[in-house]
């Protein structure tokens, strides 16, 4: 009798394992990115319009759909050509709460359209041109914000692409007390690899 459930123990416990739901587990990435910037307001209302932007995403997905990352951009030239404006560039630096739903799982192919929003740095710098008074020396480092969309789309379990467009937005005030929408402000479209 007992060589007879030996085996059926061992034929259960194995099913049980096989069938046993897998506990879902978190999600890191990172995603080095490259892009445009336009629609901005800075002294050239056309100054940034299709100029370079680059940075990273690092984020982490908990099991499910919530999750962190940061957005690190850089943008040299952003006001227009040293020529004209001296060495100048916008420099962001923020903490967003992202919110994205994987479509086929997070293992493998497939796809997480998401939506994200967060606050952080942003750091302007114009150093004019020596003996212009028309462009005046920048150097200001302001509380911001930024929202955003976009997907990414994988390939295998650990690579794939990522598009974004995000909105920026600088903050005036101190923070604690009162806050105003500051008059910087642009948008920015990446596109770049994903590793998670």
């Amino acid at each position: 009798m007992r060589r007879r459930l030996v085996p059926c123990f061992i034929i259960s416990a194995a099913t049980a394992l096989v069938l046993a739901p897998r506990p879902a587990r978190a999600e890191g990435y990172v995603s080095p990115f490259i892009g445009v910037n336009f629609a901005n307001n800075s002294v050239d209302r056309n100054s940034a319009k299709g100029k370079l932007n680059f940075g990273f995403d690092a984020g982490y997905m908990g099991a499910g759909v919530f999750g962190a990352e940061f957005d690190f951009g850089y943008a040299p030239d952003f006001f227009g050509e040293s020529g004209d404006f001296g060495d100048n560039h916008v420099l962001t630096a923020m903490g967003n709460l992202i919110l994205g739903v994987p479509i086929g799982g997070t293992h493998g192919a497939g796809v997480r359209p998401y939506a994200s929003v967060g606050v952080g740095v942003v750091r302007t710098q114009v150093t004019g041109i020596p003996g212009s008074l028309e462009v005046p020396k920048i150097d200001s480092n302001h509380w911001g914000l930024n929202a955003g969309v976009g997907m990414m789309g994988f390939f295998s379990d650990h690579a794939g692409l990522r598009g974004d467009i995000r909105y920026f937005r600088d903050l005036q005030g101190d923070i604690i007390n009162t806050v105003d929408w500051g008059s910087f402000h642009f948008w920015r479209a990446t596109i770049g690899v994903v590793i998670r």
